[in-house]
């Protein structure tokens, strides 16, 4: 193959998916291909190229000088299409709203509040879509995406943001160690074996950071998937979990779950983001809908701690 054909476009579109997702497995599991197949490609064009596109390092794969130059093409290149064949298909459907969110902001937040969604717009029609990938061209086909994410954002999304995240432990009273947590200073957690969730890591260390703790919580306790998950768990007084603010609302309001020490704001924030260049006046009617009712939900929420 001289240098002026282009590869085959599967083997291209593995290692798009490659370099996009870090790992071949997740490449592999997104192209419904396997393992195998997805490392064969990548040989290919290794081959072809004469040069690595990737080095290991560790359990993982990082990015060869070269490799690094043939994503920033083909993320542009795939971006393209994947928007492209996005707004051919919906010229062909019905005229409905595509919203992304993960299923735990869904579940929580955006489902019960549907109600007042449709007589507050009633002529927008919203199909929603549970998705758990952070922003990225994967997610091109939807109108609109409301996460809670932190910047830097990706170049092609335009990203208006709608509130400041505020996290915070809650418990419910009837967990077995309420009785020794209430009242007691927020150092009492330090060496509480809190709840987790594997889609925020992080969390614990946010809250104590935004504390100006010198420590987070260090003995982890049962971990879950998803938010979701991890808030039952806490509901069913399994232990202390962290949340953000506007999740939970509801579960204090009817006694379900305590925040004793209140919520602190963190450098995430709730957004709402639309592929940049694709113009739709739904999605700035959606982004103030949501603006107002997170400031209402901020007016009711218990304070931030002092």
């Amino acid at each position: 193959m001289s240098g002026r054909e282009l590869p085959p476009l599967n083997a291209l579109r593995a290692f798009e998916a490659v370099a996009r997702l870090k790992g071949v497995s997740l490449a592999a599991t997104e192209l419904s291909v396997t393992h195998g197949a997805v490392s064969r490609q990548l040989r290919l064009l290794e081959e072809t190229l004469g040069k690595p596109l990737f080095t290991r390092q560790g359990r993982g794969l990082v990015l060869s000088a070269a490799g690094e130059q043939l994503h920033e093409t083909t993320s542009e290149a795939f971006g393209a299409l994947r928007e492209a064949w996005s707004a051919l298909h919906r010229t062909h459907t019905p005229d409905a709203f595509v919203l992304g969110c993960p299923g735990s902001l869904l579940a929580r937040w955006v489902i019960p509040r549907l109600d007042r969604l449709r007589h507050d717009l009633p002529a927008l029609q919203l199909h929603l879509s549970a998705q758990e990938e952070p922003l990225s061209a994967n997610l091109a086909d939807m109108d609109g995406v409301l996460l809670l994410a932190a910047a830097p954002w990706p170049v092609h999304w335009q990203v208006e943001v709608l509130a400041p995240e505020r996290i915070g432990p809650v418990v419910s009273p009837r967990y077995a160690g309420w009785s020794r947590l209430q009242g007691s200073p927020v150092s009492a957690l330090l060496d509480e074996p809190v709840l987790h969730t594997a889609s925020r890591p992080q969390a614990w260390a946010d809250w104590a950071t935004a504390l100006k703790l010198a420590t987070a919580p260090v003995s982890q306790g049962q971990g879950f998937a998803h938010l979701y998950y991890l808030l039952e768990a806490a509901v069913a007084g399994l232990g202390v979990a962290i949340a953000p603010a506007p999740l939970v609302a509801e579960d204090l309001a009817s006694g379900r779950l305590e925040a004793p020490w209140g919520f602190q704001t963190t450098s995430a924030a709730w957004i709402f983001a639309t592929p940049k260049g694709r113009r739709d006046e739904r999605a700035d009617e959606l982004a103030a809908w949501l603006r107002v009712e997170l400031a209402e939900a901020r007016d009711h929420a218990t304070p931030e701690q002092t």
